[in-house]
């Protein structure tokens, strides 16, 4: 499928489950920054769909209604990601990466965790499993934006067996160790493994170029995901914190609501080290050349949770950085404007 036909699909497929009801909502959220009449906002928001490319909740979440015509064209979307992914990436980098298991058997050395699987363990694996790791992560083997997982304590399970039927019930069988982060980390949220994304893309030449480094951070959940209420902020080359966080509802937060800490100028530990890893990671997936990969930071060194071969487009909010234009040069810069950019 060519590039013109992948932007025709895709966007049939956004007309096809164009939900009017969150439509509107999304054009409430634009009320924030724009004091436009919400039709205006609507139609705004349908017209840079096929004229920039862009989803609807990045029209909101990039504050796209109070930017000029140039600046709107310097912004990556999600539609131009959904592109590079079915382009750059083999048709089977989804089955690669989409299963956890056999992920976490190929990056064995670099993630730094106990796991096992809950639907072929014994019942004797599972409770040593528990005796060595008093809280345990469980998640979908072949989930995708953090649904479907929870956290249990060891010392609430009585009953492994019948803790195992509801697993599978739950479609959590993926159970590994929950790490310890970084004290560093932990300060910001203490509640939710803080985690570094890093959208990277490896040239034919052979080169690591990393497009985009964010910091995801947890607020009120177990997880840091942005679609599960976290927040992210976009870290320079040096793995410090550029601006405040922002989550999906367009809230800024210059101090994290639970902890009280300045989002700006935290430094992620082991940057140096989160970057190494990733280029040898990268390494081993010759024909999936556009990843997003998710690493935690742990006392002792980066780890790694596991790799998107359709990874989010982040960027930072113009009403929260005061920048106004977006990420697309990156993209260019890395693949090149022929690739990023063809219709």
């Amino acid at each position: 499928m060519d590039q013109k036909q992948l932007r025709m699909r895709y966007l049939f497929d956004r007309a096809r489950r164009l939900n009017p009801t969150q439509l509107f909502e999304l054009a409430r959220q634009v009320k924030r920054v724009s004091k436009a009449p919400l039709p205006v906002i609507v139609g705004d928001m349908i017209w840079c769909s096929v004229r920039y490319e862009m989803g609807f909740r990045d029209y909101v979440v990039w504050d796209i209604r109070i930017l000029n015509a140039r600046e709107r064209a310097t912004w990556m979307t999600h539609p131009k990601a959904f592109r590079l992914n079915k382009t750059l990436n083999a048709p089977e980098s989804r089955v690669m990466l989409g299963d956890k298991m056999r992920f976490l058997t190929d990056f064995a050395d670099l993630t730094r965790r106990d796991w096992i699987d809950a639907t072929t363990a014994t019942d004797k694996q599972l409770q040593e499993f528990l005796a060595a790791h008093p809280r345990v992560i469980a998640k979908p083997a072949a989930g995708e934006g953090g649904a479907g997982i929870g956290v249990y304590d060891a010392s609430e399970i009585s009953d492994v067996a019948e803790w195992r039927a509801q697993l599978i019930e739950r479609d959590q069988t993926l159970l590994e160790q929950l790490l310890e982060q970084h004290p560093d980390l932990n300060a910001v949220y203490p509640d939710s493994v803080n985690t570094v994304r890093m959208i990277t893309y490896r040239d034919p030449q052979d080169e690591l170029h990393v497009i985009a480094s964010v910091l995801r951070i947890g607020n009120g959940a177990v997880i840091d995901n942005f679609a599960s209420g976290g927040m992210f902020t976009m870290l320079d080359d040096n793995g410090v914190a550029l601006y405040p966080g922002v989550d999906k509802q367009s809230n800024i937060y210059t101090e994290h609501p639970v902890t009280g800490t300045t989002i700006k100028g935290v430094k992620v530990p082991y940057y140096d080290q989160v970057v190494e890893m990733v280029t040898e990671a990268s390494k081993r997936l010759p024909t999936v050349p556009y990843v997003g990969w998710d690493i935690a930071i742990t006392p002792e060194g980066p780890s790694l949770i596991e790799a998107n071969h359709n990874s989010s487009v982040f960027q930072m909010k113009p009403s929260a950085s005061g920048i106004r234009t977006g990420l697309l040069y990156r993209y260019r810069d890395a693949i090149g404007a022929d690739i990023v950019d063809k219709r």
